[in-house]
């Protein structure tokens, strides 16, 4: 074939690449609304109101008053990602849920081409790039949607590149990034701020595991004998020891090297940047101060860890592979390479993959985390098979083989390309008919009649509506007062109660008494009672809702066929 030929299908490879991963990651956006971005608006506008001046923002300013606006209980609010809040509403006061969807596609895309160009910086592959980048958009698919999440992801895809530049380059540009990543990620996803040091851990690991493993302990105990003897010996017999000593450990030095190239499975490597790189982790621990949210990202997710809300939340509840093919095939793909190939996994990627797995197992949420930094490593390997295999090839001068292999390489790749933008487009297709709110999901109607019939009879201050929890953020969202929202945090004791001697926590556990109440494992007229409630929304067919509509104390006021109202008489 024509090498100039040759080089324009290339580069237009290269162009369609980008176009057809583009493309799939805004056919994957949704543009329904998810219940977190309504509360996120609200948040938003609700910091914008109470900000005389942006430098009030700032962690030795004025900062944010951490308390709740929204619920009817009085709580403090931690602000877990104020910064993504305040920047949603900014764009939603201009452009509106237009402007909200076309923010979460450009982020989706930025996402998906930031895994496409680190996995060609880091793995030197093309095609394999392109091939694990839409494979980790399918799996990341439910991850994408207006929250602040989507921001993290990519802030994360950075630390990978900048610690992985920062080790091979020692260059300053890269140290900056590293340090400026968490500084964004506390202020824009606190909740996540732990998980960028968990992306140093297995560098570090494999640093002290291997510096452990291949120290010379015989040469090292002589440095010491000879550093104490150096007064009792003459210069020239101390240079002659210390010469000996030198030479044992080049000797030492050279047999480690050989013995690392001999393991079969586990690449070994001695990164001695890292020691610089451990100085920079000591450094970003720091930058949790610098938010105008107090030390909200130090204890968020201890907070977290110790309440019942990951117990009762889905994406909180452990990995069952039963009910996820995705990972069943992730996990099959991985392990599959690992035993059946000669290919090597560094150490680190190892340590990183093992981490990131028991990490899923116990939480669903962390999926995300594996498929989004596995995936590199998942790419490097398939470039090390493919390596063996070209290296296998050369071993043979069949011109024909050689020219089905180049023809080969440049036909799969297009014919993958036109079926990824025929999805894509399909996928257009399909969403174009969908709507920002889903009435079914959210109850829009009954949300106006509050505000229209019930608030001007009762007054939205004496307004006790007991609502559940999945619709709570659309009811905030239209300025109505509510019980519970999707921010579980807010409605546990561990953020807004007091700690005690023993160590937990005391305050008002309005999450449990939601589960409570929802489930009818307790008495909901005293739950009731207790909230002072006047009036009760429900789906029409819940089992709440079926209970309530044979108490002669609640009478039904509203009914939209999905969304029931009831009103408490003699209040």
């Amino acid at each position: 074939m024509n090498q100039k030929i040759e080089k324009v299908l290339k580069i237009i490879i290269s162009i369609l690449c980008v176009v057809c991963i583009a493309g799939f990651a805004f056919s994957l956006t949704p543009k329904t609304l998810q219940n977190d971005t309504f509360y996120t608006i609200k948040i938003g506008e609700l910091i914008e109101k109470n900000t005389e001046k942006v430098s009030d923002l700032l962690p030795w300013n004025k900062g944010l008053d951490m308390e709740d606006h929204f619920s009817y209980h009085n709580l403090p609010y931690t602000y877990p990602h104020w910064l993504y809040d305040f920047l949603t509403y900014k764009i939603y006061s201009v452009w509106n849920f237009d402007g909200v969807y076309v923010a979460t596609c450009i982020l989706a895309v930025i996402m998906a081409l930031l895994i496409y160009f680190v996995n060609r910086k880091l793995n030197n592959g093309k095609i394999v790039s392109l091939f694990v980048t839409i494979g980790t958009l399918y799996c990341l698919r439910n991850f994408i949607a207006a929250r602040a999440q989507l921001a993290t992801f990519i802030l994360f895809i950075l630390t990978i590149f900048g610690i992985e530049q920062f080790l091979k380059t020692k260059k300053l540009r890269y140290a900056f990034l590293l340090v400026i990543i968490p500084i964004l990620i506390a202020n824009l996803h606190c909740a996540v701020w732990p998980f960028y040091f968990v992306l140093y851990l297995p560098y570090i690991a494999e640093y002290i595991c291997v510096g452990l493993a291949t120290a010379n302990y015989e040469t090292f105990a002589k440095k010491i004998k000879l550093h104490f003897k150096k007064k009792k010996i003459g210069k020239m017999q101390y240079n002659i020891e210390k010469n000996k000593v030198r030479k044992l450990d080049e000797k030492h030095n050279k047999k480690v090297v050989e013995n690392l190239n001999k393991t079969n499975k586990l690449e070994v490597n001695k990164e001695k940047n890292v020691k610089w790189l451990i100085l920079i982790f000591v450094i970003c621990i720091f930058t949790g101060l610098l938010t105008p949210i107090k030390d909200t990202p130090y204890t968020y997710l201890i907070k977290t860890s110790i309440g019942n809300t990951t117990q009762n939340i889905s994406e909180h509840l452990p990995l069952t592979l039963v009910k996820n093919s995705d990972m069943i095939v992730v996990f099959a793909a991985v392990f599959g390479i690992l035993i059946f190939s000669k290919v090597k996994i560094r150490v680190r990627d190892f340590f990183m993959l093992m981490g990131l797995i028991v990490l899923s197992f116990y939480s669903q949420r962390q999926v995300s985390m594996l498929v989004l930094i596995g995936n590199f490593i998942f790419a490097r390997l398939i470039c090390g098979i493919i390596e063996n295999i070209k290296m296998k090839l050369k071993k043979y001068e069949n011109g024909d083989l050689k020219l089905a292999a180049k023809f080969s390489s440049i036909l799969v790749p297009y014919v993958f390309i036109f079926c990824i933008i025929t999805i894509s487009f399909c996928n257009f297709l399909d969403k174009k008919k969908d709507v920002y709110i889903n009435k079914n999901l959210y109850p829009v109607e009954a949300a106006n009649y509050i505000n229209e019939e019930i608030i001007p009879k009762v007054g939205k201050e004496n307004l006790r509506l007991y609502n559940e929890y999945n619709y709570g953020s659309y009811l905030l969202f239209s300025g109505i007062p509510v019980f519970i929202d999707s921010r579980a945090d807010l409605y546990a004791p561990e953020f807004n109660g007091i700690r005690t001697k023993s160590g937990k926590y005391y305050g008002k556990d309005v999450f449990s008494d939601f589960i409570d109440i929802s489930n009818l494992s307790t008495d909901y007229e005293q739950k009731f009672e207790q909230y002072k409630i006047t009036h009760v929304m429900t789906l029409w067919n819940s089992k709440l809702s079926t209970l309530i509509a044979k108490d002669s104390n609640y009478k039904l006021i509203y009914n939209d066929g999905f969304f029931k109202i009831f009103e408490k008489e003699n209040v």
